[in-house]
């Protein structure tokens, strides 16, 4: 009895274990179960280069705003009533076109009266003239006693002064004439009309229009104390140009520009700081020959702030941030990642920084990849150019 126990507990366990490893067999074929013992995973991918070393300039970027190189008020000098008006609102003209035109006809009157009396004035001129020849060859005579020359000399003397007053009144009455016409004293572009036709203006006191003159441009901005004293002294101790030196190049752009369109030079730095802000007016003086750039759109403007010198740049996007220190990955020849703390200095075209310490020209820096690489882990490196991205237009 016992034995047949034993021989159905057996039978049964030899088939719980061959069902067992029939269905491990077939969820092995079915790929559910891996045969054999699991491959450790590569080491990740990633990106590394070489530092890029070449000649370059450090830059300071200011913001400011575009200003005409001359804004001016165009008004009467004669008084009158407007007889017409030669331009548009908003027209763009050349110095010396005319725009309004004052009733000329009060002033042509006036030149005609100053003709007669200057006519007058030389007359007695001429007369006074002959009367004092005739006098001086008869003086010493009992014809002419001295009395009589001296008071001819006199006359003489206020002839010439009566024809210089009446020639003065000409002038000024051909002047008056003239500035019934009023030009363009610039070229630019004009405002709107503040007067119109038939309007009796006031010599001197009434607005006519105005007109901003657009090509050079001024680019006016703010200093900080700061960079001032920096300025001041690198250009002391020979590292560089004066900021007040109108030679010194500067470029300038606007926000959606992509690089730096506009070059110039400097124009002019003022005298001093203002107390309440700190900071000290510069202006810069740039071509616009195609009147793109408008008075007062907002811009930015950079400056040398360095010689040329050698440098090392990376990209922007291979930098990272530990605890307030700017770092990179570095891999090495046994190819483990390790950080670097870096200076930096300004950013440079190209989406690139320069380093001041830290990195090497020879050494291998993640550019691509950083979410995947851990410092410590080993990768597999895989060599890319510092390629020079296109510059963004912030």
């Amino acid at each position: 009895m016992k034995r047949s126990v034993r021989g159905t507990v057996g039978a049964v366990s030899t088939l719980i274990v061959l069902g067992a490893l029939w269905a491990y067999g077939w969820r092995a074929m079915e790929g559910n179960v891996a045969v054999g013992p699991e491959p450790l995973s590569a080491p990740p991918t990633v990106m590394v280069a070489q530092p890029l070393s070449k000649p370059i300039v450090d830059w300071n970027e200011f913001s400011g705003r575009f200003e005409p190189t001359a804004s001016i008020e165009i008004r009467a000098r004669v008084s009158g009533y407007l007889q017409s008006i030669n331009f548009e609102d908003g027209q763009l003209v050349e110095a010396g076109h005319p725009l309004f035109v004052i009733d000329p006809r009060p002033y042509r009157a006036a030149v005609a009266e100053a003709e007669a009396r200057l006519s007058s004035a030389r007359a007695q001129v001429d007369l006074t003239n002959l009367e004092l020849q005739r006098a001086e060859q008869l003086i010493g005579s009992a014809t002419v006693s001295r009395s009589t020359y001296d008071q001819r000399t006199q006359q003489k003397r206020v002839a010439d002064a009566t024809f210089q007053t009446a020639e003065a009144a000409l002038q000024r009455a051909q002047l008056d004439l003239e500035f019934t016409e009023i030009r363009a004293p610039v070229a630019g572009r004009l405002s709107n009309r503040r007067v119109d036709t038939g309007s009796l203006v006031t010599g001197g006191d009434t607005l006519l229009t105005t007109i901003v003159a657009l090509n050079p441009i001024y680019f006016v901005f703010d200093m900080s104390e700061r960079d001032f004293v920096a300025y001041e002294r690198a250009m002391k101790s020979g590292k560089l140009r004066s900021i007040r030196d109108k030679g010194t190049a500067v470029w300038a752009r606007l926000p959606d520009d992509n690089g730096w369109p506009y070059q110039g030079t400097m124009n002019f730095v003022d005298n001093r700081l203002e107390l309440g802000s700190g900071t000290i007016r510069v202006r810069a003086v740039l071509p616009n020959p195609d009147l793109f750039v408008t008075p007062g759109q907002f811009g930015r403007i950079r400056l040398p702030s360095s010689r040329e010198y050698e440098g090392i740049l990376i990209p922007e996007t291979a930098l990272l941030t530990d605890q307030g220190e700017r770092i990179v990955l570095t891999v090495g020849d046994d190819n483990v990642l390790k950080t670097r703390a870096v200076l930096l200095g300004p950013s440079q075209p190209g989406g690139l920084r320069v380093v001041r310490e830290g990195l090497r020209s020879t050494d291998r820096i993640v550019i691509n990849g950083l979410q995947r690489a851990r410092p410590g882990a080993k990768v597999t490196p895989q060599t890319g150019p510092v390629a020079q991205q296109p510059q963004s237009a912030s």
